[in-house]
């Protein structure tokens, strides 16, 4: 059998067959043939070894017995009969039986494998009196059959379990890329190259850190199957174990050459920190923990030191199975190309993803790309070169409102008056917002009560919200003054006319308040402190984004590094995302409407956070706290004063409503947290039996911001500690 010419079959994922195809010829072999997910090749039993464990991209290595008629079941069961099994199998020994693929009438794999079973055995019984074990968990050996129309081909698979299986995987993330899948994209990418260049190869989303293994074991010429417990050929009769040995001790000792010689640094980020722990004891296991570095750190707080040796800086970012929303995708994977950008110029990027759309998104124009199946997904690899340094500094920067008014003249006293008070506000307004580094702050608050609107400067938009006027005023008269402040406000401001979204303000209640006033879904991306936020003007009577907060979520954000933050009544996130970038530990984020979570979801992919970190619940919030059993440091809660939702059992109404709620929220805080509870009914009173059980501090002046001065009682807040 040693210097037998064996027929040998190497199975692969699709996508993979050229790139296997050159590593079974690196490795010896001989009549090297690409099919569909696999290749076929000669050799002796050394090679077919060397295959097993040298193969970085093989999925199973088969030593092809023969081919058989299976025209029907009965020529199958005779063809399968035909061979030499005690050959292969002795009277101890257990098997199972891997059948693939349809014969005329067998369209079943089990059905398929039962008959392959009978034969083995039924020819063994008759030749020699014994019958081996059907083992389908652990067997000693594994037989494959692959059926195509009226063939099907009989082979011994030397591999056992998976190649991919390498042994030092035990924990993978939510949606594993299997080890083989991830080192064809490493050879796709250049990474064997560069890495004889020393290169740097840095995972910015490194999960249970496959890239990361796989990456040094081709820097430091480590066999793939070195740490492998057991081979599928062990047991099997045709097994020489002088040659294996030889081959396993080779590989040994080019791993400790590989270590001594490897001059590349490999690291990646991972945000979540129960998965950097699965990483790190991956790699332990691998033998690389001197080799490879793995930090806790979000995609949203990645720094690169730009003295390091560029190299490759690859990715598999989710593309819809982890996240569910594909939609909030979109900004996480604008966020991370401009990471790269800003991060990594004059290196070479990788992006693996099966979302051609999502990968536009990046920002960067491909210089290739590769179709690779992962599983049954099609998905494509797209390689870039990183040119140059962009500056960290978001569009909105250049895009906001100045101080300076634009010379206008009204064409109505009336006009001219509330022309003259927008100029006063904006230039002391907007110098502060400016300074403050502020998008989005409210410029006229019915500043004259004949003008009874609000004005909100977003960047370099406006939307204007009516108030609804007393009865004491005359209807036509209101409409006029509505008139004359929309025709002076692009004006004054120097803004087109298109950029002036105006709403009518009304008390909202139950569904109405979700309900969506347009269609066009047009996402306006501000900064708010260190947060990037969207905002839509048009769709809502809100617009994603409570301005009168603004201090309350920079509180949040210097307040929450480390902590396990709740955020009830969440709305589209946005307190979550000061959290979240501040640097908590953990966020949950609580809120009835789905479309809010979605957007909350939105928000957190623009800023590099995935929600496997921070999770995103719907629920009725009281009904949540019920049920829900973890603590929290910070919790901020900011209910609705009414709300009569299908979705809810009952009505709710936040004065009879808010000592249950704060009582419940206060269970759930661990004892030196903190609780903000807020809300806007301006006639709402904190009720006593509150301020006798807990410690109860109002601070509603503290979250009042200089825009909202005129209207102190837009909101009130509280700090409520044990």
């Amino acid at each position: 059998m040693s210097t037998t010419m064996l027929t040998l079959f190497a199975s692969c994922p699709r996508g993979v067959e050229s790139l296997l195809a050159e590593e079974l010829k690196e490795l010896g072999a001989s009549d090297v043939a690409e099919t569909v997910a696999g290749v076929s090749f000669s050799g002796q039993l050394q090679l077919a070894y060397k295959a097993c464990l040298w193969s970085r991209l093989a999925s199973r290595i088969l030593l092809r017995i023969g081919e058989v008629d299976a025209a029907d079941k009965q020529a199958l069961y005779q063809g399968v009969h035909s061979f030499d099994w005690d050959e292969h199998l002795d009277q101890g020994s257990s098997f199972r039986v891997d059948f693939n693929g349809s014969t005329p009438d067998i369209t079943h794999t089990r059905f398929g494998s039962q008959w392959v079973k009978d034969a083995i055995v039924d020819q063994l019984c008759e030749r020699h009196g014994w019958r081996p074990s059907v083992d389908n968990r652990k067997p000693d050996l594994r037989v494959n059959v692959h059926a195509r129309n009226n063939r099907a081909y009989v082979a011994i698979d030397l591999s056992g379990q998976s190649l991919h299986e390498r042994g030092y995987r035990l924990e993978a993330g939510a949606a594993p890329l299997k080890e083989n899948l991830a080192a064809a994209i490493l050879y796709r990418s250049g990474w064997p190259e560069l890495a004889k260049q020393g290169s740097t190869l840095l995972d910015p989303m490194c999960g249970s850190g496959t890239f990361l293994i796989e990456a040094a074991m081709m820097a430091a010429d480590i066999a793939p199957g070195l740490f492998r417990a057991r081979f599928g050929f062990d047991k099997w009769m045709g097994h020489i174990p002088k040659i294996w040995l030889a081959v396993l001790e080779e590989a040994r000792e080019r791993r400790t050459a590989g270590l001594a010689a490897m001059k590349s640094t490999i690291v990646g980020y991972e945000g979540l920190p129960k998965m950097v722990g699965r990483a790190r004891a991956n790699i332990q296991r691998a033998g690389l923990g001197k080799l490879i570095t793995v930090k806790q750190q979000e995609l949203a707080s990645l720094k690169v030191d730009p003295d390091i040796q560029p190299g490759l800086v690859i990715a598999n970012p989710p593309y819809g199975e982890r996240m569910g929303d594909e939609a909030s995708l979109v900004y996480l994977y604008k966020h991370l190309g401009e990471k790269i950008k800003q991060q990594t110029p004059g290196w070479q990027a990788a992006i693996f993803t099966s979302s051609q759309a999502l990968v536009r998104s990046l920002g960067m124009g491909p210089k290739k790309s590769y179709t690779l199946f992962n599983g049954a997904l099609s998905c494509k690899l797209f390689l870039y070169d990183v040119r140059e340094r962009q500056v960290d500094q978001p569009a909105s920067r250049q895009s906001s409102l100045d101080s300076t008014a634009h010379p206008f003249k009204a064409s109505t006293p009336g006009g001219e008056m509330f022309a003259n008070r927008l100029k006063k506000n904006l230039k002391l307004l907007g110098k502060w917002a400016r300074h403050a580094h502020i998008d989005c702050y409210r410029l006229y608050d019915a500043d004259m009560p004949e003008y009874a609107v609000a004005v909100d400067c977003y960047r370099d938009w406006v939307h204007v919200q009516e108030y609804a006027a007393p009865k004491s005023i005359d209807e036509a008269k209101a409409h006029q003054r509505l008139l004359e402040a929309l025709e002076v406000i692009p004006g004054v401001l120097g803004i087109p006319e298109s950029h002036v979204v105006f709403k009518r303000r009304e008390r909202q209640s139950g569904k109405r308040q979700y309900e969506k006033l347009e269609q066009s879904g047009d996402m306006l991306e501000v900064k708010e402190g260190e947060c990037r936020l969207l905002v839509n003007l048009k769709d809502y009577l809100d617009t994603g984004l409570f301005l009168d907060h603004r201090k309350m979520r920079l509180r949040i954000a210097r307040e929450t590094a480390g902590k396990d933050f709740l955020n009830l009544f969440c709305y589209t996130g946005t307190a979550t995302v000061h959290a979240a970038v501040g640097g908590a530990a953990s966020t949950t984020s609580v809120d009835l409407s789905n479309t809010y979570l979605g957007w909350a979801r939105k928000n957190l992919a623009l800023n590099g956070l995935l929600d496997r970190k921070h999770r995103l619940e719907q629920a009725d919030c009281l009904q949540w706290l019920k049920q829900d059993t973890r603590n929290y440091d910070l919790i901020f809660m900011d209910p609705p004063t009414f709300s009569n939702s299908k979705r809810m059992r009952g009505v709710f109404d936040v004065q009879e409503a808010h000592v249950e709620l704060v009582e419940r929220a206060m269970a759930r805080l661990k004892p030196a947290g903190v609780l903000y509870f807020s809300n806007n009914f301006r006639r709402f009173q904190l009720a006593k039996a509150l301020e006798q059980k807990f410690r109860v501090e109002e601070i509603t002046a503290a979250t009042i911001d200089r825009d909202f001065q005129r209207r102190p009682g837009i909101h009130r807040c509280w700090c409520i500690q044990h």
